[in-house]
Protein backbone atom coordinates (compact mmCIF):
# COMPACT_ATOMS: atom_id res chain seq x y z
CA UNK A 1 0.00 0.00 0.00
CA UNK A 2 2.71 2.50 1.02
CA UNK A 3 4.87 1.53 -1.96
CA UNK A 4 1.92 2.10 -4.31
CA UNK A 5 1.33 5.59 -2.89
CA UNK A 6 5.01 6.48 -3.29
CA UNK A 7 5.04 5.26 -6.89
CA UNK A 8 1.97 7.29 -7.78
CA UNK A 9 3.33 10.42 -6.13
CA UNK A 10 6.67 10.10 -7.94
CA UNK A 11 4.86 9.62 -11.25
CA UNK A 12 3.42 13.12 -10.98
CA UNK A 13 6.86 14.75 -11.05
CA UNK A 14 7.64 14.17 -14.76
CA UNK A 15 4.04 15.10 -15.62
CA UNK A 16 4.37 18.47 -13.90
CA UNK A 17 7.79 18.98 -15.50
CA UNK A 18 6.30 18.53 -18.98
CA UNK A 19 3.39 20.82 -18.08
CA UNK A 20 5.79 23.49 -16.81
CA UNK A 21 7.83 23.28 -20.02
CA UNK A 22 4.70 23.70 -22.14
CA UNK A 23 3.38 26.60 -20.05
CA UNK A 24 6.71 28.39 -20.22
CA UNK A 25 6.83 27.87 -24.00
CA UNK A 26 3.59 29.82 -24.49
CA UNK A 27 5.63 32.95 -25.19
CA UNK A 28 7.40 31.17 -28.03
CA UNK A 29 4.38 29.21 -29.33
CA UNK A 30 2.30 32.38 -29.72
CA UNK A 31 2.38 33.71 -33.30
CA UNK A 32 4.51 36.77 -33.93
CA UNK A 33 6.71 38.64 -31.52
CA UNK A 34 5.07 38.64 -28.06
CA UNK A 35 6.77 41.92 -27.18
CA UNK A 36 5.40 43.61 -30.30
CA UNK A 37 1.91 42.22 -29.64
CA UNK A 38 1.95 43.48 -26.07
CA UNK A 39 3.36 46.89 -27.06
CA UNK A 40 0.65 47.52 -29.64
CA UNK A 41 0.59 49.08 -33.08
CA UNK A 42 1.65 52.53 -31.91
CA UNK A 43 4.74 51.38 -30.03
CA UNK A 44 8.22 52.46 -31.01
CA UNK A 45 11.12 50.02 -31.48
CA UNK A 46 12.45 51.20 -28.12
CA UNK A 47 9.17 50.24 -26.44
CA UNK A 48 9.30 46.80 -28.02
CA UNK A 49 12.89 46.26 -26.87
CA UNK A 50 12.01 47.39 -23.36
CA UNK A 51 9.19 44.85 -23.19
CA UNK A 52 11.44 42.15 -24.63
CA UNK A 53 13.97 42.87 -21.89
CA UNK A 54 11.30 42.84 -19.17
CA UNK A 55 10.05 39.46 -20.41
CA UNK A 56 13.58 38.15 -20.74
CA UNK A 57 13.13 37.32 -24.42
CA UNK A 58 16.62 38.59 -25.17
CA UNK A 59 18.19 35.71 -23.23
CA UNK A 60 18.57 32.00 -24.15
CA UNK A 61 15.51 29.78 -23.72
CA UNK A 62 17.07 27.25 -21.33
CA UNK A 63 18.48 29.98 -19.09
CA UNK A 64 15.12 31.66 -18.80
CA UNK A 65 13.34 28.33 -18.23
CA UNK A 66 15.73 27.38 -15.42
CA UNK A 67 15.29 30.75 -13.71
CA UNK A 68 11.50 30.51 -14.09
CA UNK A 69 11.36 27.03 -12.55
CA UNK A 70 13.59 28.17 -9.69
CA UNK A 71 11.23 31.07 -8.96
CA UNK A 72 8.20 28.77 -9.09
CA UNK A 73 9.79 26.47 -6.53
CA UNK A 74 10.07 29.52 -4.29
CA UNK A 75 6.40 30.39 -4.88
CA UNK A 76 7.06 33.27 -7.29
CA UNK A 77 4.96 33.17 -10.47
CA UNK A 78 6.19 36.51 -11.74
CA UNK A 79 4.62 39.97 -12.05
CA UNK A 80 1.73 41.06 -14.24
CA UNK A 81 2.77 43.23 -17.16
CA UNK A 82 -0.29 45.49 -16.94
CA UNK A 83 -1.11 45.69 -13.22
CA UNK A 84 2.46 45.31 -11.96
CA UNK A 85 1.12 43.06 -9.19
CA UNK A 86 2.53 39.65 -8.26
CA UNK A 87 0.69 36.87 -10.10
CA UNK A 88 0.38 34.88 -6.88
CA UNK A 89 -1.49 37.77 -5.26
CA UNK A 90 -3.82 38.12 -8.23
CA UNK A 91 -4.57 34.38 -8.14
CA UNK A 92 -5.13 34.46 -4.38
CA UNK A 93 -7.64 37.30 -4.80
CA UNK A 94 -9.64 35.33 -7.39
CA UNK A 95 -9.34 31.72 -6.23
CA UNK A 96 -12.27 31.63 -3.76
CA UNK A 97 -15.07 32.19 -6.34
CA UNK A 98 -13.63 29.61 -8.74
CA UNK A 99 -12.96 27.06 -6.01
CA UNK A 100 -16.45 27.56 -4.59
CA UNK A 101 -18.04 27.13 -8.03
CA UNK A 102 -16.08 23.95 -8.76
CA UNK A 103 -16.78 22.36 -5.36
CA UNK A 104 -20.52 23.11 -5.50
CA UNK A 105 -20.69 21.83 -9.09
CA UNK A 106 -18.79 18.67 -8.19
CA UNK A 107 -21.06 17.91 -5.22
CA UNK A 108 -24.18 18.66 -7.26
CA UNK A 109 -23.05 16.55 -10.21
CA UNK A 110 -22.04 13.48 -8.21
CA UNK A 111 -25.15 13.65 -6.03
CA UNK A 112 -27.44 13.73 -9.06
CA UNK A 113 -25.55 11.72 -11.68
CA UNK A 114 -24.61 8.59 -9.72
CA UNK A 115 -28.19 7.78 -8.55
CA UNK A 116 -29.44 8.57 -12.05
CA UNK A 117 -27.00 6.09 -13.60
CA UNK A 118 -27.74 3.41 -11.01
CA UNK A 119 -31.51 3.71 -11.47
CA UNK A 120 -31.17 3.77 -15.27
CA UNK A 121 -29.17 0.53 -15.16
CA UNK A 122 -31.66 -1.05 -12.75
CA UNK A 123 -34.57 -0.06 -15.00
CA UNK A 124 -32.71 -0.82 -18.23
CA UNK A 125 -34.97 -0.56 -21.27
CA UNK A 126 -37.75 1.26 -19.41
CA UNK A 127 -38.90 4.85 -19.87
CA UNK A 128 -36.73 5.84 -16.91
CA UNK A 129 -33.64 4.53 -18.70
CA UNK A 130 -34.59 6.32 -21.91
CA UNK A 131 -35.26 9.55 -20.02
CA UNK A 132 -31.83 9.44 -18.32
CA UNK A 133 -30.06 8.72 -21.61
CA UNK A 134 -32.04 11.48 -23.31
CA UNK A 135 -30.94 13.92 -20.63
CA UNK A 136 -27.34 12.74 -21.06
CA UNK A 137 -27.46 13.40 -24.81
CA UNK A 138 -29.01 16.82 -24.20
CA UNK A 139 -26.38 17.63 -21.59
CA UNK A 140 -23.59 16.88 -24.05
CA UNK A 141 -25.26 18.74 -26.90
CA UNK A 142 -26.14 22.12 -25.38
CA UNK A 143 -23.19 24.48 -24.77
CA UNK A 144 -22.56 25.78 -21.26
CA UNK A 145 -23.09 29.42 -22.18
CA UNK A 146 -26.51 28.65 -23.72
CA UNK A 147 -27.66 26.87 -20.55
CA UNK A 148 -26.25 29.71 -18.47
CA UNK A 149 -28.13 32.42 -20.36
CA UNK A 150 -31.39 30.45 -20.26
CA UNK A 151 -31.10 29.85 -16.51
CA UNK A 152 -30.26 33.51 -15.90
CA UNK A 153 -33.24 34.64 -17.97
CA UNK A 154 -35.86 32.35 -16.42
CA UNK A 155 -34.79 31.97 -12.80
CA UNK A 156 -33.06 35.30 -12.26
CA UNK A 157 -34.81 37.82 -14.50
CA UNK A 158 -38.30 36.35 -14.88
CA UNK A 159 -38.84 34.54 -11.54
CA UNK A 160 -36.31 36.56 -9.49
CA UNK A 161 -35.33 33.48 -7.46
CA UNK A 162 -31.57 33.94 -7.71
CA UNK A 163 -29.14 36.80 -8.42
CA UNK A 164 -28.40 37.45 -12.08
CA UNK A 165 -24.66 37.72 -11.64
CA UNK A 166 -21.85 38.35 -9.17
CA UNK A 167 -20.42 36.48 -6.22
CA UNK A 168 -20.88 36.80 -2.45
CA UNK A 169 -17.97 35.60 -0.26
CA UNK A 170 -18.69 32.73 2.10
CA UNK A 171 -17.81 34.88 5.11
CA UNK A 172 -21.00 36.91 4.52
CA UNK A 173 -23.20 33.90 5.14
CA UNK A 174 -24.06 30.56 3.60
CA UNK A 175 -27.37 31.74 2.12
CA UNK A 176 -26.03 34.64 0.02
CA UNK A 177 -22.98 32.54 -0.90
CA UNK A 178 -24.93 29.57 -2.23
CA UNK A 179 -27.60 31.69 -3.92
CA UNK A 180 -24.96 33.18 -6.22
CA UNK A 181 -23.64 29.72 -7.11
CA UNK A 182 -26.82 27.72 -7.79
CA UNK A 183 -27.38 28.82 -11.39
CA UNK A 184 -23.68 28.79 -12.39
CA UNK A 185 -23.26 25.33 -10.84
CA UNK A 186 -26.28 23.95 -12.71
CA UNK A 187 -25.04 25.45 -16.00
CA UNK A 188 -21.51 24.15 -15.49
CA UNK A 189 -22.61 20.77 -14.17
CA UNK A 190 -24.86 19.80 -17.09
CA UNK A 191 -22.13 18.16 -19.17
CA UNK A 192 -20.50 16.70 -16.07
CA UNK A 193 -23.76 15.13 -14.87
CA UNK A 194 -24.39 13.65 -18.33
CA UNK A 195 -20.89 12.15 -18.46
CA UNK A 196 -21.02 10.57 -14.99
CA UNK A 197 -24.58 9.27 -15.49
CA UNK A 198 -23.67 7.50 -18.75
CA UNK A 199 -20.55 5.87 -17.34
CA UNK A 200 -22.40 4.86 -14.17
CA UNK A 201 -25.18 3.24 -16.17
CA UNK A 202 -22.79 1.36 -18.46
CA UNK A 203 -20.68 0.08 -15.58
CA UNK A 204 -23.66 -0.88 -13.44
CA UNK A 205 -25.23 -2.81 -16.33
CA UNK A 206 -22.13 -4.99 -16.46
CA UNK A 207 -21.96 -5.48 -12.70
CA UNK A 208 -25.66 -6.34 -12.38
CA UNK A 209 -25.10 -9.33 -14.69
CA UNK A 210 -22.55 -10.89 -12.33
CA UNK A 211 -23.31 -14.14 -10.52
CA UNK A 212 -23.08 -12.70 -7.01
CA UNK A 213 -25.77 -10.13 -7.85
CA UNK A 214 -28.10 -12.85 -9.12
CA UNK A 215 -27.37 -14.84 -5.95
CA UNK A 216 -28.19 -11.83 -3.79
CA UNK A 217 -31.47 -11.37 -5.64
CA UNK A 218 -32.34 -15.05 -5.22
CA UNK A 219 -31.75 -14.76 -1.48
CA UNK A 220 -34.13 -11.80 -1.30
CA UNK A 221 -31.55 -9.11 -0.53
CA UNK A 222 -32.82 -5.58 -0.09
CA UNK A 223 -32.90 -3.87 -3.50
CA UNK A 224 -31.40 -0.58 -2.35
CA UNK A 225 -28.60 -2.33 -0.45
CA UNK A 226 -27.82 -4.54 -3.43
CA UNK A 227 -27.68 -1.58 -5.82
CA UNK A 228 -25.96 1.13 -3.80
CA UNK A 229 -23.68 -1.00 -1.61
CA UNK A 230 -22.72 -4.24 -3.31
CA UNK A 231 -23.07 -3.39 -7.01
CA UNK A 232 -22.04 0.28 -6.85
CA UNK A 233 -18.89 -0.47 -4.87
CA UNK A 234 -17.73 -2.96 -7.49
CA UNK A 235 -18.53 -0.47 -10.25
CA UNK A 236 -16.84 2.42 -8.46
CA UNK A 237 -13.41 2.37 -10.13
CA UNK A 238 -14.59 3.46 -13.63
CA UNK A 239 -17.02 5.94 -12.08
CA UNK A 240 -14.37 7.53 -9.88
CA UNK A 241 -12.03 7.63 -12.88
CA UNK A 242 -14.48 9.61 -15.00
CA UNK A 243 -15.16 11.94 -12.07
CA UNK A 244 -11.45 12.73 -11.93
CA UNK A 245 -11.18 13.16 -15.70
CA UNK A 246 -14.24 15.40 -15.64
CA UNK A 247 -12.40 17.93 -13.48
CA UNK A 248 -10.90 19.14 -16.75
CA UNK A 249 -14.45 19.90 -17.91
CA UNK A 250 -15.01 21.94 -14.76
CA UNK A 251 -11.80 23.90 -15.26
CA UNK A 252 -12.58 24.66 -18.89
CA UNK A 253 -16.24 25.34 -18.25
CA UNK A 254 -15.48 27.66 -15.34
CA UNK A 255 -13.95 30.16 -17.77
CA UNK A 256 -17.19 30.38 -19.77
CA UNK A 257 -19.51 30.19 -16.77
CA UNK A 258 -17.74 32.96 -14.89
CA UNK A 259 -17.97 35.17 -17.96
CA UNK A 260 -21.71 34.54 -18.32
CA UNK A 261 -22.53 35.18 -14.65
CA UNK A 262 -19.85 37.86 -14.09
CA UNK A 263 -18.15 35.90 -11.33
CA UNK A 264 -14.78 37.48 -10.44
CA UNK A 265 -12.83 34.24 -10.41
CA UNK A 266 -9.84 32.74 -12.15
CA UNK A 267 -11.86 32.18 -15.31
CA UNK A 268 -12.48 35.90 -15.73
CA UNK A 269 -8.86 36.58 -14.82
CA UNK A 270 -7.73 34.17 -17.55
CA UNK A 271 -9.97 35.78 -20.20
CA UNK A 272 -8.78 39.28 -19.26
CA UNK A 273 -5.15 38.18 -19.33
CA UNK A 274 -5.54 36.56 -22.76
CA UNK A 275 -7.20 39.67 -24.20
CA UNK A 276 -4.37 41.84 -22.86
CA UNK A 277 -1.61 39.35 -23.73
CA UNK A 278 -0.54 39.35 -20.08
CA UNK A 279 1.68 36.29 -20.42
CA UNK A 280 2.91 36.02 -16.80
CA UNK A 281 -0.71 35.85 -15.59
CA UNK A 282 -1.66 33.36 -18.31
CA UNK A 283 1.30 31.16 -17.43
CA UNK A 284 0.57 31.33 -13.70
CA UNK A 285 -3.13 30.48 -14.03
CA UNK A 286 -2.55 27.62 -16.48
CA UNK A 287 0.19 26.19 -14.27
CA UNK A 288 -2.08 26.36 -11.22
CA UNK A 289 -4.99 24.71 -13.05
CA UNK A 290 -2.65 21.99 -14.31
CA UNK A 291 -1.36 21.35 -10.81
CA UNK A 292 -4.91 21.07 -9.47
CA UNK A 293 -5.84 18.64 -12.24
CA UNK A 294 -2.78 16.46 -11.63
CA UNK A 295 -3.40 16.54 -7.86
CA UNK A 296 -7.06 15.52 -8.27
CA UNK A 297 -6.13 12.63 -10.51
CA UNK A 298 -3.47 11.55 -8.03
CA UNK A 299 -6.11 11.46 -5.29
CA UNK A 300 -8.40 9.52 -7.64
CA UNK A 301 -5.66 6.96 -8.25
CA UNK A 302 -5.08 6.58 -4.52
CA UNK A 303 -8.82 6.17 -3.91
CA UNK A 304 -8.82 3.04 -6.10
CA UNK A 305 -7.29 1.14 -3.21
CA UNK A 306 -10.48 1.68 -1.21
CA UNK A 307 -12.62 -0.06 -3.85
CA UNK A 308 -10.26 -2.73 -5.18
CA UNK A 309 -7.59 -4.06 -2.77
CA UNK A 310 -5.73 -5.70 -5.68
CA UNK A 311 -4.59 -2.25 -6.87
CA UNK A 312 -2.51 -1.78 -3.73
CA UNK A 313 0.17 -4.15 -5.01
Amino acid sequence: MFAYIIRRCLATIPVMAIVALFVFSLLYIAPGDPAAVIAGDQATPADVERIRASLGLDRPFLVRFGEWVFRIIQGDLGVSIFTNLPVTRMIAQRIEPTLSLMVVTLILAVTIAVPMGVIAAWKSGSWIDRAVMGFAVLGFSVPVFVVGYLLAYWFALELDWFPVQGYTPFERGFGPWISNLVLPAIALGGVYIALIARITRATMLEVLQQDYIRTARAKGANQATMLFVHALKNAAVPIVTVIGIGVALLIGGAVVTESVFAIPGLGRLTVDAILRRDYPVIQGVILMFSFVYVLVNLLIDLSYTLFDPRIRY
